[in-house]
């Protein structure tokens, strides 16, 4: 946000900023994903091959001197297990739903965002939610029981891991909120420390997975020509691996929930129109009124949200006693007689 500041851009234009890049980055990362996904389905040695180049380019930039990358420490490791377990689960389940699922039905597999963020935020953090925010989150859920209830042949599986994959995502952005003061509130220490020690979580998932003996098979026979375009793939969504990491971090510690939401409901709308015209998804009855009710939830608690701010910010009045009446009066006279 400091570069921003010296384009002389002001405070909504930056949050502006930050929002479409988050937006623009989401997006290719899905579409790639999926390209990759469809290519080979080796779902850990994509997330591996990420966050390999992730750590690489974020060296480079250390080296170039444009940012400046800590050094890792035991101490703050240890404080961070709680972000990168729900990282790499979060990753994990987020690739084998795509791999499973459609682009456009993504958005209802990891529609109950919403609903478990609420519970979340009123188990762990002790905020209770308005009923508004509570009819939100139930139209959320018919969006979802619509669009899954709907399609005949969507796999279980998918379905499994996008439910496992909202808890994750919801999880995330507490987690991430609680894990910067481990890094004195350094939004690039924690991307560091993040893709770092996800790696090496990863590593030893990749192997134990079998994916590596099916990629040596891939790679040693004749579908190497599939292989390289896999890690063709695997390049590029490293690269934007890298820029969703700045890009996350910088909206949810830059930015208002409710503005995360916002982009979160905008990108919804651009991956499903993405997904019919770049993939050829069929877009059921079903599925459309599902993915309708799951952004209209979002935009009910967006508006929720914005009616709770609102009311906090408003000022309070409290009745002038007699006594603060003359204080005041004696104030202005003696204001006159200056």
């Amino acid at each position: 946000m400091a570069n921003l500041n010296k384009l002389g851009l002001n405070e909504r234009q930056q949050v502006f900023c930050v929002v479409v890049f988050y937006m623009i980055t989401a997006l290719v990362m899905v579409s790639v994903n999926k390209w990759a996904l469809n290519t080979l389905k080796l779902p850990w040695l994509l997330l591996w091959c990420q966050m390999a180049i992730a750590v690489l380019l974020l060296k480079i930039t250390d080296y170039a001197g444009f940012l400046k990358m800590p050094i890792i420490q035991k101490d703050v490791a240890k404080a961070l297990i709680p972000l990168i377990s729900i990282n790499v689960l979060g990753l994990g389940v987020n690739t084998l739903c795509l791999v499973y699922v459609d682009t456009s039905f993504y958005q209802i597999a990891r529609g109950l965002v919403l609903p478990f963020t609420v519970i979340f935020a009123y188990s762990l953090l002790g905020q209770a939610s308005s009923k508004l925010v509570l009819g939100a989150c139930f139209v959320v859920f018919c969006g979802f029981y619509t669009g899954v209830t709907s399609e005949i042949d969507v796999s279980p599986y998918g379905i499994i891991f996008g439910v496992l994959s909202s808890i994750t995502t919801s999880l995330h952005a507490i987690v991430i909120k609680k894990s910067l003061g481990a890094v004195n509130n350094s939004s690039i220490d924690l991307v560091y420390y993040n893709n770092v020690l996800s790696l090496l979580v990863t590593t030893p998932v990749f192997f134990l997975s079998g994916e590596y003996s099916e990629a040596m098979g891939y790679y040693n026979d004749n579908g190497f020509a599939v292989f390289h375009n896999f890690l063709f793939a695997a390049f590029v969504t490293g690269i934007f691996g890298f820029l969703i990491n700045l890009a996350g971090f910088l909206q949810i510690s830059k930015t208002s929930p409710t503005t995360h939401m916002v982009s979160g409901a905008v990108r919804g709308v651009l991956q499903t129109l993405l997904g019919y015209y770049a993939f050829n998804d069929i877009i059921t009855s079903g599925r459309l009124i599902g993915i309708v009710l799951i952004l209209g939830g979002g935009a009910l608690y967006t508006y929720a949200k914005d009616q709770e701010m609102r009311a906090n910010t408003k000022p309070t009045y409290i009745p002038m006693t007699q006594q603060d009446a003359d204080d005041d009066d004696g104030d202005r006279n003696k204001v006159g007689r200056a």
